[in-house]
């Protein structure tokens, strides 16, 4: 079936069922986009660099620091610069990072004490 020759009864066949394959896998087996954070570190391993490079892409280091720590989102400028410069689909990027791997500063999950009662005697 994979010799067969375009046109072919056989090629035809091979079409189907290929076709139905990828139509079964991306119904039952969906793949997710990537973290956009994991996805700027895994561009910038590929290129080999290190987060230093996004100094200037996407501002100072200060500012570098806060978006891989998920302290800060991506703004739509940084979205822009780095599929340009880092060739990252726009759609991985404008993901939220909130809610992925540390917990947002002032998030739920800090304890509250609650209330001191008197006791009255």
């Amino acid at each position: 079936m994979w010799d067969s020759k375009d046109g072919s009864p056989e090629c035809d066949e091979l079409d189907v069922l290929v076709t139905l394959v990828e139509a079964y896998e991306r119904e039952h087996f969906p793949v997710d986009l990537p973290d956009p954070i994991e996805a700027i570190k895994f561009r910038l391993e590929q290129q080999g660099k290190d987060t230093r490079a996004l100094i200037g892409l996407i501002g100072q280091r200060t500012r570098v620091y806060e978006v891989l720590q998920r302290r800060r989102a991506l703004s739509l400028q940084m979205i822009r610069t780095l599929h340009d410069k880092l060739g990252i689909p726009a759609n991985v990027l404008i993901q939220p990072t909130w809610g992925r791997g540390r917990a947002k500063r002032g998030s739920a999950l800090r304890r509250t004490r609650s209330p001191k009662r008197k006791i009255l005697a």
